[in-house]
């Protein structure tokens, strides 16, 4: 009996051991009877939980989502070219099923217990994803992403590094063939709008030297920039070289292929290769053209480099970049994010606000950084930064985003720097004046937006030339000698026709006039891109039919001190090795000019802030590339570092005070602060507080108020780092004293009756003298 008891024993064991289904072990279900309610987790979140995560494959890191225990990347934008997702299109990933596909096996084959059947039934759930469909520009630029450009309109690929097979003449040499390059109104000079080849057939070629191993994934092309004739490329094939002997087509399969090129000369279009390939040299061979024109165009490259051991030289001696910022370009909704990261960050410098909406509604934000961010302080001078008033320059923009970042940062470190220009100055930062424009350009990515796409407003306006023209009423007003005695030299008030409500100003415009109104600023840049260069004010021409006319204002010297700290603190500026951006060397001037001087601007906020605002504001042309790609923005950010700081540094120069009455020690709002030599005045804030530009000298300042008797006194501006103390106290006249004692219902006092009588007298004289 006990042999055979063992077996049995055995037997029955076993059919009660849990068995592995899938790999995981499986229990005897239990009878109807027994079975209840389970408040542990099910069966379907114990396998989800462990099913494993696949590692993410993407180049760029980005944020996750967690969709059911599984990690899955979000569908962001490229880093280099990018597009964007059409709002409202992007499929939803469905939740993981409730019973797994294990769970349903297991439960078809388990047996009922004690002989009762179980009765189960299995609901299988549908899942469906959508596909995100994708523009074909969009679906292009994604494609594009996996490599950077080469730097044809940056200028990181010199001009000895093209060649071409011809070319027609030197303006229209393979240097010249850069994406986006400009031309001047000449044609036929050194500086033509893209390469021409000399002879119209299939044999000609534009090569491009990487000067290492790079894999190339594609190429950008435009036709030629001319105000004259009309060229572009349709079609064209590429090859590739170690050597420059011997060339390998790029290929489709078994055939040579062959890409579709331009169908105008503005419009970038991008060619992917089937596959990259590596290689030294890249040549771009013309197939066919504009049928009216003949073999020109402009081009970039897009590869990557690959490492050669071999090389033990860099050749990138450009510099790096030790600061931790979000190098990236932001969209609106990145933008935002960014601003409030800061703001957390750095609650108790710092505040956001808007100052307006654009057409499409999208908000101004302007950062504030203070140690007092909220509220004006006496004696403190208020600065600001605005970028992207045309929404395709986009390098402004990051390069505000990033200060704000830094300036955050550095003051938590400790930086004394730092400390000081937060302490000692209100600062505000407006990185997006033209938002709907910058959505446009930053949907079709830094190469594919083009040298003008997004520029504009929703509506059309370009805000350089939307602000109302005070110049006209001024100049006007100096010939016929009216100035400053009947008509003011400063302060000058906008026409009525602009503020109408059906005049032609851009929501974006009158946003920023009431902000100027509302602080009472003293310094600003306006930060623009597709050139190297400062200019400075006036920017419209005095002679109203001339393209080009140096027309300096009244405080030309010091303007022309503003333009030049910047200019000369900027690493790219400095560069004298540099190649030209486009046909003006403004090297030799030391990269700052007259803005009306390099060409007519009607209307530019620069003029306006000066003329109808105590702020004087610069213009700067941050880089040769408008939309530069994000590989070059900790380059950027590191050329213009520098001059961002020592730019707002310039608040200490000059004079500064508070112009007070002498009775009560209140500061006088809009007190008239004159400058001997100087025909442009400034006034005083709400709180009687003013700031004055002036570079180091001796001035006679006179501080003139209504109802006060003037006071001039000698003010020394000094080369030290400080703004030099000119402070005024002025005495009411006897007729404001009588005004106001009649106001209060009060008694007129015997010395003010004695001396407004003495001035009777003496006004009568001086008439009966007339007569």
């Amino acid at each position: 009996m006990l042999r055979l008891s063992l077996p049995l024993l055995a037997i029955c064991l076993a059919a009660w051991a849990p068995s592995v289904v899938d790999g995981a072990p499986r229990t005897a279900a239990p009878t109807l009877l027994q079975r209840k309610p389970s408040k542990s987790p099910t069966a379907a979140s114990q396998v989800t939980a462990a099913l494993p995560r696949a590692p993410s494959t993407s180049p760029v890191p980005s944020r996750r989502k967690q969709v059911g225990g599984t990690a899955r990347p979000e569908l962001t934008s490229p880093a280099n070219l990018r597009t964007t997702v059409t709002p409202g299109r992007q499929g939803k990933e469905a939740p993981f099923a409730t019973t797994s596909q294990a769970q349903k096996t297991r439960v078809a084959t388990e047996k009922p217990v004690l002989g009762k059947k179980v009765v189960k039934k299995v609901v299988k759930k549908k899942v469906v994803k959508k596909k995100v469909k994708l523009s074909p520009q969009e679906r292009a630029a994604k494609e594009a992403s996996e490599c950077p450009p080469l730097g044809l309109e940056s200028l990181r690929v010199k001009d000895y590094q093209l060649r071409a097979s011809s070319y027609k003449r030197m303006g229209l040499g393979p240097h010249r063939g850069r994406l986006n390059i400009q031309s001047g109104i000449n044609d036929g000079d050194f500086y033509d709008g893209g390469w021409c080849a000399g002879h119209d057939n299939k044999n000609q070629w534009l090569e491009v030297d990487a000067r290492q191993p790079t894999r190339f994934t594609g190429v950008i092309t435009q036709g030629l920039n001319s105000i004259w004739t009309y060229d572009w490329v349709t079609s064209y094939k590429i090859q590739f070289s170690n050597d420059t002997h011997s060339w390998q087509p790029c290929m489709n399969g078994s055939e040579e292929m062959v890409f579709a090129g331009n169908k105008d000369p503005e419009t970038p279009v991008l060619g992917l290769f089937p596959t990259s390939v590596v290689a030294r040299y890249i040549r771009i061979n013309p197939q066919t053209w504009f049928e009216n024109g003949t073999i020109c165009l402009r081009l970039e490259v897009l590869g990557c480099v690959v490492p050669d051991p071999n090389n033990i030289y860099s050749w990138d001696m450009a510099p790096v970049t030790t600061d931790k910022l979000d190098f990236r370009h932001h969209n609106y909704k990145d933008m935002r994010k960014l601003m409030k990261k800061v703001n957390d960050a750095c609650p108790n410098i710092t505040r956001v606000y808007s100052i307006g909406k654009s057409y499409l509604g999208l908000k101004m934000y302007v950062m504030e950084i203070s140690d007092n961010p909220g509220q004006h302080e006496v004696g403190e001078p208020e600065f600001r930064y605005v970028a992207g008033m045309h929404g395709n320059e986009a390098l402004g923009r990051e390069l505000l985003l990033n200060l704000m970042e830094y300036l955050c940062h550095e003051y938590k470190q400790g930086n004394p720097r730092i400390v000081r220009l937060v302490t000692e100055t209100r600062i505000h930062l407006l990185p997006s004046m033209n938002p709907d424009g910058y959505e446009t350009a930053y949907k079709l990515g830094s190469e594919l937006s083009g040298w003008a796409m997004g520029r504009w407003t929703y509506e059309g306006f370009d805000l350089n030339h939307n602000f109302a023209d005070l110049n006209t009423a001024l100049w006007d007003a100096e010939d016929n000698e009216m100035v400053p005695h009947k008509f003011p030299n400063h302060y000058i008030p906008i026409p009525e026709y602009y503020t109408f409500p059906n005049a032609t100003v851009a929501p974006e415009t009158r946003a920023v006039i009431n902000w100027m109104q509302r602080y009472p600023f003293m310094l600003s840049a306006n930060l623009h891109g597709g050139e190297l260069v400062v200019t400075y004010p006036f920017d419209m021409t005095r002679t109203y039919w001339k393209a080009q006319e140096l027309t300096p204002t009244a405080d030309d010297a010091v303007f022309r001190w503003l333009a030049t700290v910047y200019a000369t603190s900027n690493l790219a500026m400095v560069d004298d090795d540099r190649r030209l951006c486009h046909y003006d060397d403004f090297m030799r001037e030391g990269n700052i000019i007259n803005g009306a001087n390099w060409h007519t601007v009607p209307g530019s906020m620069n003029d306006f802030s000066y003329l109808h605002t105590n702020c004087f504001e610069i213009t700067i042309e941050l880089s040769c590339d408008k939309f530069p790609h994000e590989s070059e923005l900790p380059r950027e950010w590191e050329n213009n570092k520098e001059s961002l700081l020592v730019y707002m540094e310039q608040t200490r120069r000059g004079i500064k005070g508070i112009v007070r009455d002498k009775d009560t020690e209140q500061g006088i709002a809009d007190a008239i602060i004159s400058v001997d030599g100087i025909n442009h005045d400034i006034r005083t804030a709400f709180d009687g507080d003013y700031w004055r530009l002036l570079n180091p000298g001796e001035y006679e300042v006179t501080a003139a108020a209504e109802g006060y008797h003037s006071v001039t006194r000698s003010c020394r501006v000094s080369y030290e780092d400080n703004p030099t103390l000119c402070e005024f106290r002025l005495t009411k006249t006897p007729k404001q004293r009588l005004r106001e004692i009649l106001a209060k219902g009060g008694k007129v006092p015997k010395d003010l009756a004695l001396r407004l009588r003495q001035l009777r007298l003496h006004k009568l004289r001086s008439q009966k003298r007339a007569q």
